[in-house]
């Protein structure tokens, strides 16, 4: 008579996992008519569920934009429940910038390449080897957990989260406080301390376009009213014009927090003297003590030897929490009245406080699995689907959690090539993950 196999081990299971998503090509163009492999994603998700007892529901917002949503009972159902969301969708890649196919879920040197394999395919696998992991062991977490697993985050959330939130708000009853992410993430001091990043606040999105105008006219004359060159100069004043700095609480109580892990002073009127000793985070956190505003797109002309009378250009905005006022006054003042701004995506900073008891269970999960843990708030230069969510009064936090190599440089990773996660890490991830949930 054989014994029943024991179940295979999370930490197994969560690198299979991550891999077959990793495959499944989700690059999201921002073009409806050409983004693709979101359905795929999230009907394999629905089968991973599905093997293990757990039911769930597949939503889309246009064809082939798919979401999927599945709630997990708790032993508590009086307690709020808590969102555990994650996107599907990835930015596009270049194969031949890669050094291996970036959908191919290669294994090499210790880490598992692929484009999403930390934005954010990663956070998927956790979450579903610890679902896995749980209905085959007969565990119930304290609260009602939802999973949400989105489209469309890549371009704003409109085809995923921010649908989901404006038609379908029951999906969420409940709900009180949310993970996703980016948070979790360690920053290595020394051998014995490592601080954890916890995403408290994100500055917020404000996409615009600029149009200028002027005169059409042939090419070859001489012309003095010219829509590009009007565009070009105002683009290149902003491109280059740098904003004040402005330190919000969140980032404040991080730089304190650092400085005195690192044994170092911290001056709040000059937070760059910190940021610049902070090695391969200062590119995210330096990007959080001021607006910003990036020119990304350029658009003008239908003929080589004609003058256009428009010439247009796309400018990405982060703006810090507070700010949006004093950002959009600067921001016309550089590139002058000549120029017409157009809003395109506006959706508002979010912060929260470093306190309470998620912030508590966030800590203990951490340490259990890392001695040298040391959990502290911080701010995401980007934005997230917690946008969405936090219109239903959700309390949101970026917690998917990573334990790096000292010297990997994690945010160029974010859109980069050759994107990799550690399978340690993600391994060490999902034990802090399922700990974390037992808890909270």
């Amino acid at each position: 008579m054989s014994t029943p196999s024991a179940p295979p081990a999370p930490t197994d299971e969560v690198v299979r996992i991550c891999r077959d998503l990793l495959r499944i090509d989700t690059s999201n163009t921002g073009d409806p008519l050409t983004t693709a492999g979101e359905r795929a994603a999230a009907e394999y998700v629905a089968g991973q569920l599905a093997e293990v007892g757990v039911d769930s529901r597949i939503i889309e917002s246009a064809a082939g934009r798919a979401s999927l949503l599945a709630r997990i009972p708790g032993t508590d159902p009086g307690r709020g429940a808590l969102l555990v969301h994650g996107h599907l969708d990835v930015v596009p890649a270049d194969p031949t910038e890669w050094s291996v196919g970036p959908f191919s879920g290669e294994l090499r040197d210790g880490y598992l390449w692929g484009r999403g394999a930390i934005d954010m395919k990663d956070f998927d696998a956790m979450t579903l080897a610890v679902v896995r992991h749980w209905q085959r062991t007969g565990v119930r977490p304290p609260r009602d957990i939802v999973l949400a697993f989105t489209a469309d985050e890549e371009a704003g959330g409109r085809y995923g989260a921010h649908f989901l939130v404006e038609r379908h708000p029951e999906l969420f009853d409940g709900c009180t406080e949310a993970i996703g992410e980016v948070g979790g993430f360690s920053y290595s001091v020394s051998d014995d301390l490592r601080l954890y990043l916890i995403e408290t606040a994100e500055k917020g999105i404000t996409w615009l376009r600029l149009h200028a105008r002027g005169r059409p006219g042939h090419g070859s004359m001489v012309h003095d009213d010219n829509a590009v060159t009007a565009l070009c100069e105002a683009v290149a004043r902003l491109g280059r014009h740098q904003f004040p700095i402005v330190v919000t609480p969140t980032v404040r109580d991080f730089l304190a927090e650092v400085s005195e892990a690192l044994g170092i002073a911290f001056d709040p009127d000059d937070p760059e003297l910190t940021i610049a000793k902070l090695g391969p985070i200062a590119n995210i956190i330096g990007a959080t003590i001021r607006n910003t505003a990036n020119p990304t797109r350029l658009q003008a002309g239908y003929k080589e030897n004609v003058i256009p009378s428009r010439a247009s250009a796309t400018v990405d905005c982060r703006v810090l929490p507070g700010q949006d006022r004093q950002f959009l006054a600067e921001l016309r003042e550089v590139v002058g009245p000549d120029v017409e701004i157009e809003n395109v995506e506006r959706q508002p900073a979010l912060e929260t406080a470093f306190d309470g008891p998620l912030i508590d269970a966030m800590a203990a999960a951490l340490r259990h699995v890392d001695p040298g843990a040391r959990v502290v708030p911080y701010m995401l230069s980007g934005g997230t689907d917690a946008k969405a969510f936090a219109q239903l009064g959700i309390r949101c936090f970026g917690f998917t959690p990573l334990r790096l190599p000292a010297d990997l440089n994690f945010s160029a990773l974010f859109h980069g090539i050759d994107e990799r996660v550690p399978v340690e890490g993600l391994q060490f991830g999902v034990q802090v993950l399922d700990r974390f949930l037992r808890q909270s």
